[in-house]
């Protein structure tokens, strides 16, 4: 944080117009890279190049222009390709990332690893810097009743609760078992419902838009409730996903709306080609 505060130097500049001149360029600076968020990426789609040479990993994502990423638990995820991380202590794998020009806030985190030793993680998750912790899905059934989906609540609600007095906030993200019905109504929608907004946040996979789920209509439907989303361009025509700028998505429709969800970071989560071709254009995106 500089000694000058914004607003001082605002008045300062506006004397001459040289400054202002700086202070049109800051501004335009400021409105690159939508929310003023450094640009994400999640480490599952490189989770192979991880398992041979991780910090060389995290060069190229850096090289990419890539400011963050969000990592998966190598307890939760060791089968994966993260398993060669657990000889890293959580201020080890700190460094190693921060040293690449990069910082990690969040990690997605396996329900059982959270259901054997939820302290354990938690100490891990503080010596690497974390403050939020995500579940891919609550892994209830393919067709579930309502009395499954109010026991996973009901148990999730409680991880959260002591996340959270850990000052983690812990999170959902949605897949599979968030996207069954109940009764004619969606699992997501009743989560909503039954989880508890002072101890869960949500992610959005904006890819479930092939689905039906529109990161738009959920941002404004359940404002406030969101703590992230993983990004991926989809065409409508094509059926597939493809570079977020290069797909038949409104991402200025669909950041502005994630300023009312309470989005505090994205990560863009595809192959590696389309993760990198999508940085252009999220970097001149204005919103």
């Amino acid at each position: 944080m500089p000694a000058i505060s914004r607003r001082e130097f605002c008045k300062t500049a506006t004397t001459s117009a040289a400054a202002v001149g700086l202070v049109s360029a800051g501004v335009l600076k400021l409105r690159a890279d939508p929310l003023g968020l450094p640009i994400g990426c999640q480490t599952w789609p490189v989770r192979e190049m991880i398992a041979k040479d991780f910090p060389g990993t995290l060069k190229q994502l850096a090289a990419a222009g890539f400011k963050s990423i969000e990592l998966c638990s190598p307890a939760g995820y060791t089968e994966y390709g993260f398993g060669g991380l657990t000889k890293y202590k959580g201020a080890e794998l700190k460094k190693i990332i921060n040293d690449a020009g990069l910082t990690c806030v969040s990690s997605h985190f396996g329900l059982d690893e959270l259901r054997k030793n939820q302290d354990d993680r938690i100490a891990w998750a503080t010596d690497l810097g974390l403050t939020q912790m995500l579940v891919a899905s609550l892994d209830g059934p393919k067709k579930p009743t309502m009395d499954d989906v109010k026991r996973a609540a009901d148990e999730y609600n409680k991880m959260g609760e002591k996340a959270a007095k850990a000052g983690i906030q812990q999170g959902l993200h949605n897949e599979e078992f968030e996207t069954s019905t109940v009764d004619g109504k969606r699992t997501y929608d009743i989560l909503f419902e039954l989880l508890d907004p002072r101890l869960v946040k949500f992610q959005f996979q904006v890819s479930t838009i092939s689905q039906g789920f529109d990161a738009v209509e959920y941002f404004n439907k359940y404002p406030g409730r969101f703590v992230s989303m993983h990004v991926q361009g989809w065409s409508a025509s094509e059926k597939k996903i493809v570079p977020v700028g290069k797909d038949t998505l409104d991402w200025k429709k669909i950041f502005t709306a994630a300023k009312t969800g309470g989005i505090k970071n994205y990560f863009v989560e595809m192959k590696l080609d389309m993760m990198k071709d999508s940085v252009p254009y999220l970097h001149n995106l204005q919103v």
